[in-house]
């Protein structure tokens, strides 16, 4: 490639590439000076300048005009320097060209790695500029194989990491799966960008239901809080802002269609929707979903709340390995205490000691025994 291919080869790659074809020059200009100073010593001080014209190459070794030479490598006299040009004055620098012979092969040779190189890091530009505007998103990626614990999965052009802790428990994850996952962060890194996703984040249950509900995605129904355990139960409290608009029943969709879709993402994970409420207690109440409440103690100090069930659903507010119960406690921000009718019964369970008047104790107490009637009432109606 003559010089001038060499720079309509320049002016192309700006063009299509995006890469400043100026970078291109400095860095063959840097490359070229470490090349230069292997001929004439690290001690000197070497320039190479390249013409943007004509591509013409030419290297240059610097001194500056001095009265008495001390360094002769990079120091000439003012009389030397005069018999080149009269108007060199002291303090001045002198470029004196030093361009080897064999200087071409050696700058196309240089030219040639540098433009490689910055075609690299265009392209690894490019992909993270692509990728990281994903990250907090999700994306449907294909399983492509296992190494060690980790799982890589294909984004587009591009491989990412689902670490061993980032994957649901017990989930198979098979050649060519396609699944849903959260971008939890595009690192880029001198091997190009690196992406790394999620199955377990809370997230991506809050995405995939933007991207199944559009009332959710319009903002008129709007996610509160969400408390998930990957691979088992997840619940999320939903608040419309529109009273014509029932936020469950936008989320639950049609015969518990919008639902199911994401029940099937996330590999059968089962999800409790609830409708949260400004009220703690009926926001609480409504968190132990499935089970009923018969009623709720506040204690707003230590933000703890004391909750009295049926006899027959105490095991199903707690849940299995308590899980009902910890998921309640983790959406609604509040330490849960379960007890039955039974055990609540002839104690002072419902009673807020501290900080906690007298008629408000009063209050929760006719509250517990007017939902006992209501209770008993509908079981014999039943």
């Amino acid at each position: 490639m003559d010089r001038q291919e060499f720079i309509e080869a320049l002016n192309l790659i700006e063009k299509e590439k995006g890469i400043d074809k100026e970078i291109i020059f400095e860095a063959i200009e840097a490359s070229l000076i470490s090349a230069c100073k292997k001929n004439f010593g690290a001690g000197q001080n070497i320039k190479v300048t390249i013409d943007r014209e004509t591509g013409a190459v030419a290297c240059y070794a610097e001194k500056t005009v001095v009265e008495e030479v001390t360094d002769s490598l990079n120091e000439m006299t003012l009389d030397e320097a005069r018999v080149l040009n009269q108007n060199y004055q002291l303090g001045d620098v002198v470029d004196l060209e030093v361009t080897p012979k064999d200087f071409g092969r050696i700058s196309a040779q240089t030219a040639k790695q540098v433009v490689v190189q910055k075609f690299r890091e265009a392209e690894r530009e490019i992909l993270y500029n692509r990728y990281v505007t994903k990250e907090k998103e999700v994306v449907t990626a294909i399983v492509q194989r296992k190494e060690r614990r980790n799982v890589i999965v294909q984004l587009g052009k591009m491989d990412a990491i689902l670490p061993a802790n980032e994957q649901i428990p017990f989930e198979k994850y098979n050649f060519n799966d396609r699944i849903k996952v959260y971008v939890m962060e595009v690192k880029q890194t001198t091997k190009g960008p690196q992406i790394f996703v999620s199955r377990t984040h809370p997230e991506l249950v809050k995405r995939l239901f933007e991207q199944e509900v559009p009332e959710i995605h319009d903002g008129t129904v709007e996610i509160k809080s969400i408390a998930r355990e990957a691979g088992s139960r997840t619940k999320i409290a939903v608040y419309s802002k529109n009273v014509n608009v029932d936020a469950l029943g936008a989320c639950v969709g049609q015969n518990g269609y919008r639902v199911n879709v994401i029940v099937e993402a996330l590999g059968g994970e089962k999800i409790d929707v609830i409708n949260w409420s400004d009220d703690p207690k009926k926001f609480i109440a409504a968190a132990l979903s499935p089970s009923k409440v018969v009623a709720v103690a506040l204690d707003e100090e230590e933000k703890s709340a004391r909750i009295v069930v049926p006899d027959h659903q105490l095991s199903l507010a707690i849940g299995k390995e308590g899980q009902n119960a910890r998921l309640s406690a983790k959406l609604t921000g509040w330490r849960i205490d379960i007890k039955s009718e039974t055990q609540a019964k002839g104690t002072d369970f419902l009673e807020i000691k501290k900080n906690s008047t007298a008629e408000t104790q009063k209050e929760e107490v006719h509250d517990f025994a007017d939902n006992l009637v209501e209770t008993a009432t509908e079981e014999t109606e039943a």
